[in-house]
């Protein structure tokens, strides 16, 4: 009986699932597509034109994509591994905004010709800053799986993958605050190197929207009797 009943409810959410993946598949191609209504065409570039492939503007929007991916596929796994309604909408509230914003930012680097990836390891862009300005140094080591800082390990999503109920949910508002912190840096560091101005106002919504969340999370996190 106790299968059965498992197996239902397996598969009642596979269509919820479902949806909530090709919701996401839209807002990226709907992100990709207003790239250009939410940006003047004339500040588009840096001071030299279109941003090269070593800039800052290129690399913060790969390495951030990279990251915001991560975040997105996190909040699918709790959404899965819970039925608490205030954890759930704040993975929808992630999923659905990392996910644009990482359309916007790959709809950027297909209107600049570049390639959405590289062959340089993560953060090499905020080294060497935009156009040769020296930047910030990062020692970060990537390691299973974590590329960038505040990234969870494989590790750490096998375990998320696993957790139920009110252990889903610590672990995920602990990984997800970790996430966001090291988003907060990249961003800031966005902030300080790139002279895209769209894409340093994007930076900079990132960093207050994430700034936001992570206190949201701490509150959270007190609530079921735990910290960051």
């Amino acid at each position: 009986m106790t299968d059965g009943t498992t197996a239902v409810g397996r598969a009642s959410r596979q269509p919820l699932v479902a949806g909530i993946t090709a919701a996401l598949a839209v807002l990226t191609l709907v992100a990709v597509g207003v790239v250009w209504l939410m940006s003047d065409r004339s500040e588009g570039t840096t001071g030299n034109g279109t941003p090269k492939d070593t800039s800052a503007e290129a690399g913060f929007a790969r390495d951030m994509s990279t990251h915001h991916q991560q975040a997105v596929e996190m909040s699918l796994i709790v959404r899965d591994r819970t039925g608490d309604e205030d954890v759930r909408r704040l993975a929808f509230d992630i999923l659905t905004a990392q996910a644009t914003e990482r359309g916007i930012l790959q709809g950027w680097l297909d209107r600049w010709g570049l390639d959405r990836a590289s062959e340089d390891a993560p953060m090499t862009w905020m080294k060497h800053g935009s156009d040769g300005m020296e930047g910030m140094d990062h020692a970060y080591k990537p390691h299973d799986g974590s590329l960038m800082p505040g990234m969870a390990t494989n590790t750490e999503l096998d375990q998320l993958r696993k957790a139920k109920g009110k252990a889903a949910e610590v672990l995920y508002l602990k990984l997800m605050t970790a996430h966001h912190k090291g988003g907060v840096a990249m961003a800031e560091g966005a902030v300080d190197l790139v002279t895209d101005p769209p894409e340093k106002r994007l930076a900079r919504t990132m960093v207050q929207a994430q700034q936001s969340e992570i206190q949201l999370m701490a509150d959270m996190l007190k609530e079921r009797g735990a910290r960051s």
